[in-house]
């Protein structure tokens, strides 16, 4: 799992893990995201998020991503990993680093990235709490990169 740039795994995650995937002779700088679980939603508390994904579709997305990541800030490399299944609050739900020749384009290209993944990966999230559970809707907006 940890050699993979792209993958949706059941276990735990960390960008830690995944900065020896993007280093490279060529960069200058690298980023690092993680979303963590929180324990609210609004005014409503959380006591842990299931996570599902159609795992092949989600990979082509992220492939898609990190490809338009490529092109756009030339030279960048990176890795992305979204963990499904169950994550208690303060758990990593999704890393990402990104290594690039300067630091603008690696937090530009971390930050499109995780962007992009919130509105075009298939990859679903249900909260529990004490009144219940319900799926959350995400983001919604054109789907500006790939053609998954």
């Amino acid at each position: 799992m940890a050699e993979e740039l792209l993958a949706v795994v059941d276990a735990p995650i960390s960008a830690a893990l995944l900065r020896p995937l993007v280093v490279h002779p060529g960069g200058g700088a690298v980023c690092m995201f993680e979303g963590t679980v929180r324990d609210h939603t609004g005014e409503r508390p959380t006591t842990h998020l299931v996570y599902e994904a159609y795992e092949a579709m989600a990979l082509r997305v992220f492939a898609d991503i990190a490809g338009e990541a490529a092109a756009r800030w030339p030279g960048s490399r990176m890795a992305i990993h979204h963990r499904v299944g169950r994550l208690e609050v303060g758990e990593v739900s999704v890393a990402i680093a990104v290594a690039s020749a300067h630091r603008a384009a690696a937090f530009e290209a971390c930050r499109f990235a995780i962007d992009q993944l919130k509105v075009s990966a298939p990859i679903w999230k249900k909260e529990f709490g004490p009144d219940g559970s319900f799926w959350v809707e995400g983001p919604s907006a054109p789907r500006p990169v790939g053609n998954s």
